[in-house]
């Protein structure tokens, strides 16, 4: 199951703002879901399940496994 979030890259600020609100909501969530993850990290992070699982893993020291499942659960309550 794919969950990142990007930007969407038309180059009009029309097509941008939904995934700018979209990206928002998310950096939003994630850090009242996870308190350690600082405003740089979900910068870099930028909605990608990727890094967020390896930020999540360097900041709580959370096996990978429990970092997957744990996001897994987490994005099934953003839809």
């Amino acid at each position: 199951m794919s969950v990142d979030i990007h930007l969407n890259s038309r180059g009009d600020d029309d097509g941008l703002e939904p995934d700018r609100r979209q990206l928002e909501a998310f950096k939003g969530s994630a850090k009242e879901k996870w308190g350690k993850l600082t405003d740089d990290d979900l910068n870099v992070i930028e909605g990608r399940r990727e890094q967020l699982e390896g930020k999540l893993q360097q900041r709580y020291g959370f096996a990978k496994d429990q970092v997957r499942k744990d996001v897994d659960d987490w994005f099934t309550t953003l839809r």
